[in-house]
C-alpha cells in the first residue's frame, strides 16, 4: 500500500518535472527573441537617424520581422498560459476529495460573491 502511494507521487513529480522543463523552453525561447527584438530596434533606430533611404527603405522589413516577432511571443505566452492552466486543473482534481459525477467530473459547487 505505501508503495502505492510513493509510486503515485513519482509519476507526479515525473510530470512536474516534464511540465518545468516545457515551461523553461518557453521562457529561453521567448527571450531568444525579445533579444532579437532588442536588435532589430536598435538597427531601425541607427537606419532612421542616418536618414539615408536605403536604410530607411530596409526599415520596412525589419519593422515586420520585429511585428512577428512581437507575435511569435504573444503565441509562446498564450501558450504557456494555456499549459500552466491545464496544469493547474489537473493538480486540483488529482487532489480534490469532492465526489465524482456520472461523467468522471468532480461534483463541486462555487459560489459566487455579491
Amino acid at each position: 500500500m505505501e508503495g502505492d502511494v510513493l509510486s503515485g507521487f513519482g509519476d507526479r513529480h515525473n510530470m512536474d518535472g516534464k511540465l518545468l522543463q516545457s515551461f523553461q523552453k518557453s521562457f529561453v525561447d521567448v527571450q531568444d527573441i525579445l533579444d532579437q527584438n532588442r536588435l532589430l530596434i536598435n538597427e531601425i533606430n541607427q537606419n532612421h537617424e542616418s536618414k539615408q533611404p536605403e536604410n530607411l527603405g530596409r526599415n520596412v522589413g525589419l519593422i515586420k520581422e520585429l511585428n512577428n516577432n512581437i507575435r511569435r511571443v504573444a503565441s509562446l505566452y498564450g501558450d504557456l498560459s494555456h499549459s500552466f492552466a491545464r496544469s493547474v486543473d489537473a493538480s486540483s482534481e488529482g487532489e480534490s476529495s469532492g465526489t465524482l459525477k456520472s461523467d468522471g467530473k468532480a461534483n463541486q459547487k462555487r459560489f459566487r460573491s455579491g
